[in-house]
């Protein structure tokens, strides 16, 4: 399962949302926003410049399961385009008899319990503006402040007692961190997590460093690290 978060259409979603009347502090959320939607619009064309290094990796149980390398680097669409490196993993002979039933019958769980999962976090990332708004209207979005920090927050989101986090560095206006807490059934047991941390390089840059895909029902982790940015070869 691969997690792809748009930073522009992140920032849009939320200043959508902060343009209802219901959403707090109206005026400085929507000045706040505007600033660092520009930013980040010009933050895109400087990263479209570099190449870098994406490593996914999945654990199950606290054991790594699989691991994988792209080359990365936007493409004439503004897409991001990914090349595998290295040799693509050797797929294992499943057992026979008993044991590879059971095997077999866990896969097949697994896979039903992942494409549940995916089907939720779809609804999470990238951010939909309409259930943003929906949010501040019934007047379950917040804005905490912090020194240089600012944190906007959507209560009940997709489903009744999850939330969705922006935070944002209202000095350089940039976005430094765009999380979700929700859950599949029960929202004690099957808790979902996904957090992204964004980092910049040398030059100011604003890059995603780390996506965290959290889901305590199975014990599932999915990182996906950004690394070893370099400006592309003219």
């Amino acid at each position: 399962m691969r997690i792809t978060i748009p930073v522009a259409l992140i920032l849009a979603a939320a200043s959508a949302a902060c343009g209802q009347d219901a959403a707090p502090d109206k005026a400085t959320l929507q000045q706040k926003l505007a600033d660092l939607k520009a930013s980040v619009a010009a933050n895109k064309a400087k990263l479209a410049k570099y190449q870098w290094l994406q490593t996914t990796q999945v654990a199950i149980k606290g054991e790594t399961k699989k691991q994988e390398n792209f080359q990365c680097k936007y493409g004439p669409d503004g897409k991001v385009q990914k090349t595998l490196v290295g040799p693509p993993p050797e797929p294992k002979a499943p057992p026979g008899g008993l044991k590879g039933k059971i095997v077999a019958k866990k896969v097949e769980e697994m896979k039903d319990y992942t494409d549940r999962l995916q089907s939720l976090i779809s609804h999470y990332a990238p951010p939909d503006p309409a259930r943003l708004q929906a949010s501040a209207k019934a007047g379950k979005a917040s804005l905490a402040p912090g020194e240089g920090t600012a944190t906007l927050i959507f209560a009940d989101y997709y489903k009744p007692g999850d939330k969705v986090t922006f935070s944002y560095d209202t000095a350089a206006k940039r976005l430094l961190a765009y999380n979700v807490d929700t859950y599949l059934d029960d929202p004690k047991k099957d808790v979902v997590t996904l957090n992204n941390h964004f980092a910049t390089l040398d030059d100011g840059t604003n890059y995603l460093q780390q996506t965290v895909l959290d889901a305590t029902g199975k014990e599932i982790k999915i990182t996906t690290t950004n690394q070893g940015h370099s400006l592309i070869p003219k």
